[in-house]
């Protein structure tokens, strides 16, 4: 059943061919690196880019709007590059009729993102060029993570093309032959004191994508194993709800024990692990570190929330959760999940100031009741048709991560402990009023 649920999948039709499709193979003598052409490569398990951008973002990358707050520190050669991607992609975005051709969310490597276009000629150089541009850096990761660094950050800003999402992501956090890996199907055969509570989530989680969709989907049944086995290697975290839209994500883009070992990577290296721990106690973290941002940054808007006891944790504690993943639409959340593997959590901050900077006039005339409906159903779409506006504005914020470390990581742990403390205290003299209590009413007994 289980084979036949892959083979309907179209471009994942079997694990061997997935990996082998992706396996990084050894330069060639002419340096192109060794990845085949477009037409030939399988697809990954699913697509999230179901939009006609980010059909644009997986042949890459931005158009003029795209962030380049290092480019200044690149080489001329390097600058040449990003030039001339950006060029041809803004050919690309001018041919609205293009752009309105390319849709559906599992399009076939092998199929024409154009069917007749102008633009057709410039599109398939923009394709090949990417292909050869990602093939090299994949092919060449350590040079390109040592000696290239900036490089690379300014093409993974720009969105890193779909069908390399899988490979790269595996390469940015260093997630390729991990020893758990060896683990996984001994830990499915285990069970898991989270079981139930998995299975009661799964099903909310993507409702409305194809390959989530149904009880029996192939879908829910690999987001279920990697979350057993998860819950099984780190059983002080075991299962946290939002945890699975990120599973989720990764199962879009390869298969489960390459997802498993990402996620497990993602929870002990990227701050994950301590924002899904019971405690919560990173979010209050995060979420009090966002808020000196706003005070900071956005006064007024931070007066207004105030006045309507509209608490930060009420919009921001999903995004940092899961990492805008059930806030934007997936093309979206995706271009912003791509740097999130390379740059980690400042982008959280960054992408969540941006949005409330381009929303500041409008959410400071709403009402407690209007501004939870603005967050849920306006900003959510304000990107769609360019992801990279918002991309090069959360560049634009201000964020001193030597502030964010080192000040306010004490200042909260110092409120916290005090807190602690305080109920303590309270504790104590709860105790200590309920002997005298006791006392009382024994020595009214003896009179």
């Amino acid at each position: 059943k289980r084979c036949g649920q892959e083979e309907k999948m179209g471009g994942f039709t079997s694990r061997s061919r997935w990996r082998s499709a992706f396996q990084v193979r050894p330069r060639n003598p002419r340096g192109l690196g060794a990845l085949p052409a477009p037409a030939a490569m399988a697809s990954p398990a699913v697509s999230p880019d179901s939009s006609s951008h980010e059909a644009l973002s997986s042949v890459n990358s931005a158009p003029a709007c795209s962030p380049t707050s290092d480019s200044e520190n690149l080489s001329p050669d390097e600058l040449e590059l990003l030039a001339k991607l950006e060029e041809q992609n803004r050919l690309l975005e001018a041919d609205s009729k293009s752009m309105r051709s390319m849709n559906g969310s599992r399009r076939n490597s092998g199929s024409s993102l154009v069917s007749s276009s102008s633009a057709s000629s410039n599109l398939s150089h923009l394709e090949e060029d990417t292909w050869i541009l990602w093939g090299r850096i994949v092919n060449e990761w350590d040079e390109w993570r040592k000696k290239k660094e900036k490089l690379l950050k300014e093409l993974i800003r720009k969105g890193i093309p779909h069908h390399f999402r899988a490979i790269v992501w595996q390469l940015l956090c260093s997630a390729t032959d991990m020893p758990v890996k060896n683990q996984y199907s001994e830990l499915l055969k285990m069970s898991s004191p989270c079981e139930k509570l998995i299975r009661r989530d799964i099903a909310r989680t993507y409702p409305e994508h194809e390959f989530f969709k149904g009880q029996d989907s192939l879908g829910q049944e690999v987001l279920f194993n990697v979350m057993k086995a998860y819950s099984l290697v780190d059983r002080e975290v075991g299962y946290c709800q939002g945890s699975a839209f990120i599973v989720g994500l990764l199962l879009m883009q390869m298969p489960e024990e390459e997802a498993f070992c990402v996620f497990v990577r993602l929870m002990q290296e990227y701050r994950l692990r301590e924002l899904f721990k019971p405690s919560m106690a990173e979010l209050g973290l995060c979420i009090y570190q966002f808020e000196y941002m706003l005070q900071e940054q956005l006064p007024e808007l931070n007066i207004h929330f105030r006045s309507q006891s509209f608490l930060t944790s009420m919009y921001a504690s999903s995004w940092f959760l899961t990492l805008f993943l059930t806030t934007f639409p997936l093309p979206v959340a995706t271009r912003v999940f791509d740097i999130f593997m390379y740059e980690g959590l400042e982008i959280v901050f960054r992408v969540g100031m941006a949005l409330l900077q381009f929303n500041q006039a409008e959410l400071v005339q709403l009402d407690m009741e209007g501004m939870s409906q603005y967050f849920q159903k306006v900003i959510p779409h304000q990107f769609d048709s360019c992801p990279d506006k918002l991309i090069l504005r959360a560049f634009q914020v201000k964020y001193n991560p030597k502030k964010m470390k080192s000040r306010l990581e004490k200042e909260y742990a110092a409120i916290k402990n005090k807190e602690m403390e305080e109920q303590i205290e309270i504790k104590r003299l709860r105790t200590e009023n309920r002997l005298l209590k006791q006392r009382i009413e024994t020595l009214e007994k003896v009179s």
